[in-house]
């Protein structure tokens, strides 16, 4: 073998860690296949895996990995470093059902650090017939790379904001900076375009205190969607969950520099006091089910990695709607798993997770089970426990809804907050007291497992549905662009268009949108629980009533920073300020209802609009106003035993159609009050002061809040 004009030299090398590791002299290469069996211990033409390095033309260099310890091949090249590209291929007799190893098929190591190219649709990735006349899939598929593992991070400080007091904040590193004026073009829609100083000033001018990237594991851009002329925007069909996205990089990816980009983005970030939490995607690969490429884990280990048909290994199990579920029960599926969340803690310093479908990742067999194998990990993981981590509970298999079930380390999506807020405010339904629930940290999903409010991550919008502008501007969805014919994405907004679909001239529409958004995002900062918003919701951002945008990577999703609503950006900047400065809306535990400790008053007492205690009589229904009075002596310290209090708060509801009076409580639950806060304007209202007992007039769908003066 010929390298840079020497000799290739291959060592034995070691079976651990899995993956390419430059030690600063060479690099060890070490690969799990239970699929490239022989009875012997080392590759022979009975089977084997060779690792496959491509020099500056691209040409092929095939070394058998000379080892073998267990199912792991491994050997360590000294005259390997940082930026070399590389791939795998598989030998061994298919020995097992569902058996898809194929030496035609170069095949992406599952621990790569970087991957650069893009993938080419031809039949050259698809599963061979197995006559062999199959085409080598090499010049069309991406290459792994070695990368250079050392950054110099100086003093990065995780934040470690605490869980009741953060702000979340959902954004796309593509679809945030693309059309920023003031981002440098170079830098528009990669990760140094997500830190830039524009961004960072914007996301600290709002208040809030992470974001929560939308996938940046790297992916594949789906055949359909390329043969149609779009693009898989969202991300979630993850082929690498060690590599970040390699087209988010300055230089498109090339030999593992976008790898460094992204320690700045976490690092800058983190100068700024902002966490950075990863949309993981774990539940399934883009691979997709019978029929789907061969990129990787097929060709490595088809029947270990995958949940397959026990009645027919040709077919997958599919929870996740991809074609493929990933296989929880098998170690090494385990381990990925694992090794990868540690890896982006350790080396990569984020602060925490969202699990996408996080349901399948709990199904042991078909059930979801809240005791799974993989809960357990991550319980006794030293690391990946002491993140944050936040579950989608749900997935698209049998009994996959499972809002509430996760065990006590995790926070929740908090799909039933997301539709109550929406079914009282966009819909006009009678849920005022399961709204009560919602506003007030939903102890009824939570509580019983020992859990704290921010346990629930309420949110009114995501990713997946209307932008806020959207909701209330339209009742049916508009995904014809996504070329399914409008067939995609869900039915049920529950949502309003205010009596005209779409755009329209008319004053009186746009004022009742403009209220209905105030309401929803006043809603969102005034409830126990963590929030997180949309990104482009602050400013108005519409998807034209499309909503489930995953393959419009371009105007339709990107954010227009062209046309903010300056008057709603600070309508939303004040909305958290009202909401980082008052301990109340931010408990550390959840209300009861009962007494506090040195007072006669209960932690959260309700009133009817007469201004008298809430009955259960008084919650059917038919009701359409509350007021929620909350005792601003918390009973609650902080983490030096400090004690904290607070003002004690009235937060008044009128979820009607008409305008209404509310009577405030007597003089047992404060002298007076000082109006904060009224959603029938986006202005701050006078500084009105009124006594106890005394009247206060509200709007039709209106939300006050006032404090005790």
């Amino acid at each position: 073998m010929i390298w840079a004009g020497g000799k290739l030299r291959v060592w034995p090398g070691r079976p651990a860690p899995l993956g390419a590791h430059w030690d600063g002299a060479g690099t060890n290469f070490a690969v799990f296949s239970g699929s490239a069996a022989n009875e012997g211990g080392a590759p022979d033409e009975h089977g084997g895996v060779t690792l496959c390095l491509f020099d500056e033309d691209d040409a092929e260099i095939r070394i058998p990995l000379p080892e073998r310890a267990g199912s792991v091949w491994h050997g360590y090249l000294p005259d390997v470093g940082p930026g070399v590209r590389y791939g795998y291929r598989v030998t061994g007799p298919r020995l097992r059902p569902g058996d898809l190893q194929d030496p035609s098929k170069l095949l992406l190591d599952p621990y790569a650090r970087a991957l650069t190219g893009s993938l080419r649709w031809t039949d050259s990735v698809q599963p061979a017939s197995g006559d062999g006349s199959a085409a080598d899939s090499a010049p069309d598929m991406p290459r792994s790379v070695v990368v250079n593992p050392w950054f110099d991070w100086g003093q990065d400080r995780r934040p470690n904001t605490p869980w009741h007091r953060s702000v979340l904040y959902e954004a796309h590193v593509r679809g945030m900076t693309q059309r920023h004026p003031d981002v440098a073009p170079e830098l528009r829609g990669t990760y140094l375009g997500l830190c830039s100083p524009p961004i960072i000033e914007h996301l600290l001018a709002l208040g809030v205190t992470a974001v929560e990237l939308m996938p940046v594991h790297q992916f594949v851009h789906d055949r359909r969607l390329i043969e149609a002329g779009l693009r898989n925007y969202w991300g979630y069909n993850s082929i690498g969950f060690f590599a970040p996205h390699d087209t988010y990089g300055v230089e498109g990816g090339g030999r593992g520099a976008h790898v460094q980009e992204f320690k700045v983005m976490v690092k800058t970030l983190h100068e700024a006091g902002i966490e950075v939490i990863l949309d993981v995607v774990y539940n399934h690969t883009a691979e997709g089910g019978a029929g789907g490429p061969v990129l990787s884990f097929k060709g490595l280990d088809n029947p270990g990695y995958y949940r397959l048909d026990p009645e027919d290994p040709s077919a997958y199990v599919d929870y996740t709607g991809t074609g493929n579920s990933l296989n929880m029960r098998h170690p090494s599926v385990l381990q990925l798993i694992m090794d990868s969340l540690r890896y982006w803690v350790q080396d990569m310093h984020v602060d925490g997770f969202r699990f996408d479908l996080a349901a399948t990742l709990a199904r042991e067999l078909h059930d979801v089970d809240r005791l799974s194998s993989f809960f357990d990990l991550i319980q006794q993981d030293p690391v990946v426990s002491q993140v944050k981590l936040i579950a989608e509970p749900w997935d698209v298999g049998e009994g996959g809804y499972q809002v509430g079930n996760f065990p006590a380390l995790w926070s929740e999506w908090n799909g039933r907050y997301r539709d109550c807020v929406r079914d009282l405010w966009c819909r006009d339904r009678g849920v005022l007291g399961e709204f009560a629930s919602r506003l007030t940290g939903s102890s009824d999903l939570y509580q019983d497992d020992g859990r704290r409010p921010h346990a629930s991550i309420n949110f009114v919008t995501a990713h997946d549905g209307f932008t806020l502008a959207d909701l209330v501007s339209y009742e049916h969805k508009r995904n014809e662009a996504n070329g399914e014919d409008n067939r995609d994405g869900t039915d049920d907004n529950r949502s309003t268009n205010c009596g005209v679909e779409g755009p329209t001239d008319d004053p009186v529409v746009f004022a009742h949108r403009d209220r209905l958004r105030r309401n929803l995002m006043a809603t969102l900062m005034l409830s126990q629980g963590v929030p997180m918003l949309l990104h482009g919701d602050e400013i108005g951002r519409t998807q034209g009533g499309n909503n489930n945008a995953y393959a419009q990577d371009n105007e339709v999703s990107w954010i227009d920073w062209s046309a903010v609503d300056s008057e709603f950006l600070e309508f939303c900047r004040g909305l958290i300020a009202l909401r980082r400065r008052h301990p109340a809306l931010q408990r550390h535990r959840f209300l009861t209802g009962r007494t506090v400790a040195g007072d006669t008053r209960p932690d959260v007492a309700w009133f009817t609009p007469a201004g008298v205690e809430m009955t259960w009589e008084d919650w059917g229904h038919e009701a359409r106003q509350v007021a929620m009075w909350l005792n601003g002596d918390l009973a609650e310290t902080g983490p030096r035993g400090e004690v904290i209090a607070d003002d004690t708060l009235l937060v008044c509801i009128n979820a009607a159609d008409q305008p209404s009076a509310q009577v405030l409580p007597d003089e047992r639950w404060a002298a007076a009050w000082t109006l904060v806060l009224d959603t029938a304007s986006a202005a701050a209202p006078p500084s009105t002061r009124y006594p106890a007992g005394g009247t206060v007039q509200m709007g039709p769908r209106t939300i006050l809040f006032l404090e005790r003066r």
